[in-house]
C-alpha cells in the first residue's frame, strides 16, 4: 500500500477536520482594516501567526501539485526536489510529488548553493520547489543546473528564473491523478553523509515509507484524538516519519517554527498537544527555563501532554531523570535510526522500559538487530561490535553508488557504522561511532569539511576537528589548529575566519597544538579525543 493512500483515506473520512496547523512565533497575526482612503495594517503584539488546513484541503493541494507536474511532463521515476522551510505547503507538495509516481527529494535548508547544486545533480533532479529564503542560493546556481528546467517558487515576489507555483496551482484540477503505485515503486531520495561530508543519495520505496508510519503508530499509540507537535525540519526523516504516526491515525499535527522553550510550552498548551518529540538541547533549555523561573508551568494547560520522546543523538540519563522530576506523569521513549533505515524506530526504548534509560532500546516493530564483528559474524556474548539492522524500512540502495551500497548492505542487513553492545535482556547500548561524525544538537557535523575550511587560513598549517562532550548539545566541534612556523594567530582571529561557515558548523572550541598523524598520513583522532576529552571534562566539572 503506497503512503499516498493514507492521505486519500483521511480526506474521505475526515474531510473537514484539521490535519495541519502552522505556527510561526516570529510573524505576528496581521489584521487589515480600511480607514478612509488608507489601508492600515495592525499586528497583534501577543498572538503568533497561525494557519491550518483540513484533510480535504491537504489532499486537494497535493492533487493540484501532482496535476501541475504531470502537465509539465514529469512522469513516474522522475525526481522533484523540495527546498523550503516548514510550512503548510511542504507536506502537500511532498505528497503531490508522490502521487505522480515521481520521487520526492527533500533538501536540507542549511545547504549552501554549492551543496544544493551537488545534491540536485547527484539525484538527477528534474524539477525544484523552493521558498523565498532560498532565492539567492538558487539564483547563484540556476545557470549551472540545466537539467532542472522546472523551478517553482512558493512565496510572494517570484524571481525571474522561476514560476509562481501558487498562481499556477490555483487554476489546476484538484482531482486525483490516475497513476498506479505499488509498494516496490521508488518513492523518495534523502541525503546522508559520511565522514568526508559528501552527501549520499538514499533511495527508499513506498514500502519503506509505509512501514515507517506503522512503526511510529505501534511504538507511540497515536489515536484520532492525539495532537503531535512537530518542531524539526521536514526535510529530515526524523520529523517526517514521526509525523507519519499522525497520518496513519488521521490525527492533527502542529508545525512549530523555532525552538524557544516558552514558545514550545505555549504551543503545547494552546494547541492541546499530546505528543512532543524533542532533541536533547531543546529538552535541556525547557528545564533550564523552568528552573530559572522564566516558565511557570501553572500558567499553562499541560495535563493532556502524555508522551515526550527524544532522539537523533545520545541521550544523557541524567537529563531524563531531571525531566521526570518536573513532568512525572509523562511517558518517555528514545528512538534510534538513520536515514538509511527510514529514520527513527528501527531501535527504540519503549515507553514501558524507563528503568533502562541509557540504552537505545530493542528492535522496533518489524525490525531485527544484531551486533557483528569486522567479519560480519554475530557477537552474542555482550561484546562490542557494529550494530546491524534489518527490516522493511531499509533503503533500496545509495542511488548511483553501488560501491557504497555494497559496503553497508549484506543480505538485507544494514551496517549502521555505530558500535554497540547488547545486555542479557536484549537491550542495546551505543558505545561509539565508527565514523567521525559529530552530532551537535541533533545535527551532523562532518569534520573533513571544517578541517578543509580551516586549512585555507594563511597562518594554518594543519587542522583536526573532534567532538567534545557538552551538557546541552550532546557534543560540540573542537578544532585543533597547528600554526605554520613563523606565523602567529589568536582564537579570536580563527573565530572571525569561521564566520564564513554556516553557524552550526563553526567550532565552539579552538585549541592550538600539533596534529599527530600516523605513518600513512591519517590524523590520529583517537589520540586527540583521549587527550582533549579528558581535559574538557575536567574543565566542565570545575566550571560547574
Amino acid at each position: 500500500m503506497p503512503i499516498t493512500d493514507l492521505l486519500e483515506r483521511n480526506a474521505r473520512e475526515f474531510c473537514n477536520e484539521t490535519a495541519l496547523v502552522e505556527i510561526n512565533p516570529e510573524v505576528k497575526e496581521i489584521r487589515r482594516v480600511t480607514w478612509k482612503e488608507y489601508e492600515l495594517i495592525e499586528s497583534s503584539p501577543t498572538e503568533s501567526y497561525r494557519r491550518e488546513i483540513t484533510w480535504g484541503a491537504f489532499d486537494e493541494k497535493a492533487n493540484r501539485c501532482a496535476n501541475l507536474l504531470l502537465s509539465r511532463g514529469i512522469k513516474k521515476g522522475d525526481k522533484v526536489a523540495i527546498l523550503m522551510m516548514n510550512n503548510l505547503e511542504w507536506l502537500p507538495l511532498y505528497f503531490g510529488i508522490l502521487k505522480t509516481g515521481a520521487l520526492a527529494v527533500p533538501l536540507n535548508f542549511r545547504y549552501t548553493a554549492a551543496e544544493i547544486k551537488y545534491c540536485l545533480e547527484l539525484a538527477d533532479v528534474d524539477a525544484l520547489f523552493f521558498g523565498p529564503e532560498f532565492i539567492g542560493r538558487v539564483e547563484d546556481i540556476c545557470d549551472s543546473i540545466p537539467r532542472v528546467k522546472l523551478r517553482f517558487f512558493t512565496g510572494d515576489g517570484c524571481p525571474r528564473f522561476a514560476e509562481n507555483y501558487m498562481h499556477l496551482s490555483s487554476n489546476l484540477s484538484s482531482c486525483p491523478p490516475r497513476i498506479i503505485l505499488s509498494d516496490e515503486d521508488d518513492a523518495a531520495i534523502y541525503f546522508s553523509s559520511g565522514t568526508t561530508g559528501f552527501p549520499k543519495a538514499i533511495l527508499h520505496n513506498h514500502e519503506s515509507l509505509m512501514h515507517a508510519a506503522k512503526t511510529e503508530q505501534v511504538h507511540h499509540g497515536q489515536g484520532r484524538g492525539d495532537i503531535f507537535l512537530c518542531i524539526p525540519p521536514l526535510y529530515h526523516t526524523g520529523a517526517k516519519m514521526h509525523w507519519f504516526g499522525s497520518l496513519i491515525s488521521g490525527s492533527r499535527g502542529v508545525l512549530l517554527k523555532g525552538t524557544d522553550p516558552k514558545t514550545i510550552i505555549e504551543s503545547v498548551s494552546k494547541e492541546k498537544c499530546t505528543i512532543v518529540w524533542l532533541l536533547v538541547p531543546w529538552a535541556q533549555d525547557i528545564l533550564d527555563a523552568i528552573d530559572a523561573g522564566k516558565i511557570n508551568l501553572d500558567d499553562y494547560e499541560l495535563s493532556q501532554w502524555r508522551l515526550m520522546h527524544i532522539g537523533a543523538q545520545p541521550v544523557p540519563p541524567s537529563l531524563i531523570a531531571r525531566w521526570r522530576r518536573v513532568f512525572p506523569k509523562h511517558r518517555y521513549d528514545t528512538n534510534y535510526g538513520l536515514s538509511e533505515s527510514t529514520g527513527p524506530g528501527c531501535v527504540h526504548l519503549g515507553t514501558g522500559n524507563i528503568d533502562k534509560v541509557g540504552a537505545i532500546g530493542v528492535p522496533g516493530y518489524g525490525w531485527k538487530t544484531k551486533i557483528i564483528d569486522d567479519n560480519g559474524k554475530a557477537i552474542t556474548d555482550g561484546g562490542v561490535g557494529e550494530l546491524a539492522v534489518k527490516g522493511p524500512g531499509v533503503m533500496t540502495c545509495y542511488y548511483k553508488d553501488p560501491k557504497a551500497t555494497a559496503e553497508v548492505l549484506h543480505d538485507g542487513w544494514l551496517s549502521t557504522g555505530d558500535m554497540a553492545r547488547q545486555d542479557e535482556e536484549g537491550f542495546i547500548y551505543l558505545v561509539d561511532r565508527k565514523k567521525d561524525v559529530i552530532i551537535s544538537g541533533g545535527e551532523n557535523l562532518y569534520p573533513v569539511q571544517i578541517e578543509d575550511f580551516l586549512r585555507a587560513h594563511p597562518s594554518v598549517k594543519d587542522a583536526a576537528v573532534i567532538g567534545l562532550p557538552d551538557s546541552r548539545l550532546g557534543e560540540i566541534a573542537a578544532a585543533i589548529v597547528e600554526i605554520k612556523e613563523g606565523f602567529s594567530c589568536t582564537e579570536e582571529e580563527i573565530a572571525r575566519f569561521c564566520l564564513d561557515l554556516p553557524r552550526y558548523k563553526r567550532p565552539r572550541k579552538i585549541i592550538f597544538a600539533e596534529i599527530p598523524r600516523n605513518p600513512t598520513g591519517k590524523i590520529e583522532k583517537p589520540k586527540l579525543r583521549q587527550r582533549y576529552r579528558a581535559e574538557h571534562l575536567v574543565a566542565m566539572q570545575s566550571e560547574s
